[in-house]
């Protein structure tokens, strides 16, 4: 029920999973507005509509609301994962909101402060992504939640991303160890003495999206703004493509023969084809997506979500986290 375009493309995105990555979908929320967005004739197989009474509005307040409406469409979406009921839970609605009913209903995993949100980009580097976090849950942060976001990013960049020894970044305005504000300096000396990671330095601006970082962490302030700038940035750069390639007969004659390379260039930097970002350290697997999702982008936060589920994403967090703090104690 929740994002701008709900529920019609959640429900579109979501039933093209369905037939295509043959997972099992549980939609969460009003029956009669999801049975009224349904195509006639729909094969019920490997779907179920799970009634919720309430939602939450963007403009109210995460926490009150989340705890107010126990049976908000997200809280109740929760309840399945903890329940077992269901493997992972997708949201495209109030990201606070979201956050917030994972730690009520879901918990931190033991020796985590604070979830961060964490997003996938595309690099310069053909196939070598980059892990950002936090992207919004935490705007204010302390050291030791930068901390905690470098190991579990590490942790998720070698297990799900296939990273072998991931390189772990520090945004921040200069390579300098000696550059940053308070948070970025003493954030710097505890990454620096932390032997579970393998911290290579500061990461500049120009550095995020160069391929020499595995997993770069910032304050979910600084996350959020950059997040949503690479994304208009590509937003950009595929409408120049658009506008100017089929100038002209040669141009229209180029395009027809780029056609390929001009959609794995869409691939790669489209926001939509990544979806949505996995909030780490809550004890269960839970994608929130973007407010304005449609189904392209709810399909890929689904395709994400299962494969976090079939790489035990979850299990390997628990399990090597626990590990690490074993070793540290």
């Amino acid at each position: 029920m929740g994002g701008d375009h709900a529920p019609g493309e959640i429900v579109a995105g979501a039933l093209r999973a369905k037939e295509e990555l043959g997972v099992n979908i549980l939609l969460v929320g009003d029956p009669q507005q999801i049975k009224a967005v349904m195509p006639p004739k729909i094969n019920m197989d490997r779907l179920e509509i799970v009634p919720a009474e309430e939602a939450i509005a963007m403009d109210e307040e995460p926490l009150n609301a989340v705890r107010k409406k126990r049976k908000a469409s997200i809280n109740v979406a929760m309840d399945l994962v903890k329940k077992q009921q269901a493997d992972a839970v997708f949201s495209a609605g109030h990201s606070g909101a979201a956050m917030a009913s994972a730690l009520l209903r879901l918990g931190r995993l033991p020796g985590i402060d604070r979830p961060a949100i964490g997003t996938v980009f595309p690099t310069i580097v053909a196939g070598k992504p980059v892990l950002i976090l936090d992207v919004g849950a935490n705007v204010d942060c302390r050291p030791k939640f930068l901390e905690q976001f470098a190991v579990m990013g590490s942790i998720y960049s070698q297990y799900v991303l296939g990273m072998p020894e991931p390189k772990i970044g520090l945004l921040n305005i200069g390579e300098e160890d000696t550059k940053g504000n308070d948070l970025a300096l003493k954030t710097y000396e505890l990454l620096q003495k932390n032997q579970q990671i393998n911290f290579i330095g500061n990461a500049e601006g120009r550095d995020v999206l160069s391929g020499d970082f595995d997993v770069i962490v910032c304050d979910g302030f600084v996350g959020n703004v950059l997040l949503k700038f690479a994304e208009s940035l590509g937003g950009v750069i595929l409408q120049i493509l658009r506008e100017e390639l089929p100038q002209g007969l040669h141009g229209q004659i180029g395009t027809a023969i780029l056609k390929p390379n001009l959609k794995r260039i869409k691939q790669r930097m489209d926001h939509a084809e990544h979806g949505g970002a996995l909030l780490l350290g809550v004890d269960g697997i839970c994608f929130i997506g973007h407010g304005s999702s449609q189904a392209p982008s709810i399909f890929s936060a689904i395709r994400m979500a299962k494969e976090a589920v079939d790489n035990q994403v979850l299990t390997r967090l628990q399990s090597q986290y626990q590990i690490l703090q074993n070793e540290a104690d």
